[in-house]
């Protein structure tokens, strides 16, 4: 078992910022944001909250910085993967940080895989490109690779394969989204990896993701924004604003892909209207094909709110409920 270092990237979704690009061991990465940072701007407003941090648990074991796939020839993607501490075989959940599909890592996802894996599921945090390195649409194909990769592997780990879900936070919600609502659809595999395996998933936990770039309110402020010299998170991650490559903004919208083949999904959000965008829509389109849909909102948060208590430990019941029923068929009590 590895230690892990509790330096954590904030992810941000479509927020704006001035972008920090620095080279880390031959990877451009965008390091403006950390959870301390983050953590120092909340707690002004919010006194009581705290950050949770990454637990030891006999009970767990862990595998960290596994490599899954090689984009290239000196670029290796990693995961971590956390199970009870058993030779049982168990549903799995890839888990998707956010950080506006530029900033972010994989340790964000670790308090909540911790906890989630205690509740009888291989949880597995995920890197992905990001958009200083490689824009859309790689960040797709990577996390369809990982699946993949976790079907070409699950026998070491003793994985379910029948019982894959996917969950994501921020800009990891609406990729999230998108993977499970892409199901089957080979447009979106890209040319990873394991080709032989299904990339098939179950059910999807979107944690504050957006659904749909598409919608008018946000274009109008994202253009306003670049009128200004701005660059949003958004246009970075497309290589262009709507008017100058709309098909990308169409093709990453979560809304616009479903089918009778897209997997059930459960929204948690945050009381911020922008997260929600395409959500509504998409629940009624995913009703047409009688896809179960379950909402959960925090009121009077901040959009990280999963990242700290008072609201991990209920984010983390929402999760395992919503699980438990899709992949168990277990009524929550």
């Amino acid at each position: 078992m590895k230690k892990y270092g509790f330096l954590i990237f904030l992810f941000l979704g479509n927020i704006i910022h001035a972008q920090t690009s620095v080279n880390i061991a031959g990877v451009l990465r965008d390091t403006s944001f950390t959870l301390q940072s983050v953590f120092a701007k909340e707690v002004k407003r919010r006194p009581y909250i705290q950050i949770v941090y990454p637990q030891h648990d006999s009970k767990i074991i862990s595998f960290e910085s596994v490599t899954y796939s090689q984009p290239s020839l000196n670029r290796e993607l990693k995961l971590n993967i956390y199970r009870p501490a058993d030779s049982k075989s168990y549903p799995a959940l890839l888990m998707v940080h956010g950080g506006g599909w530029s900033s972010g890592n994989l340790s964000l996802q670790i308090p909540m895989a911790q906890k989630i894996a205690e509740h009888g599921y291989v949880t597995i945090p995920v890197e992905y490109r990001l958009s200083p390195e490689a824009k859309y649409p790689a960040a797709v194909y990577d996390l369809k690779t990982a699946i993949r990769w976790i079907r070409a592997n699950a026998s070491k780990f003793n994985i379910d394969t029948s019982r894959i879900a996917i969950s994501g936070c921020s800009a990891g919600g609406q990729l999230a989204t998108l993977i499970g609502t892409t199901n089957y659809q080979q447009k979106y595999e890209g040319k990873g990896e394991y080709r032989s395996y299904s990339s098939l998933i179950n059910a999807v936990i979107n944690i504050d993701g957006i659904c749909d770039f598409t919608q008018s309110e946000s274009i109008q402020q994202i253009e306003k924004e670049v009128s200004k010299g701005k660059q949003p998170a958004s246009v970075r991650w497309f290589g262009g604003t709507y008017s100058e490559c709309r098909e990308r903004w169409i093709e990453a919208s979560p809304l616009h892909h479903v089918t009778y083949q897209s997997a059930p999904v459960c929204f948690i959000n945050s009381s911020i209207p922008r997260f929600h965008d395409g959500r509504d829509e998409m629940i009624a389109e995913l009703s047409k094909y009688s896809i179960y849909t379950e909402v959960h909102t925090f009121d009077d948060t901040p959009h990280t709110f999963w990242l700290f208590s008072p609201w991990f430990g209920q984010t983390v019941r929402y999760m395992t409920d919503f699980l438990d029923r899709t992949l168990k068929n277990i009524k929550p009590e």
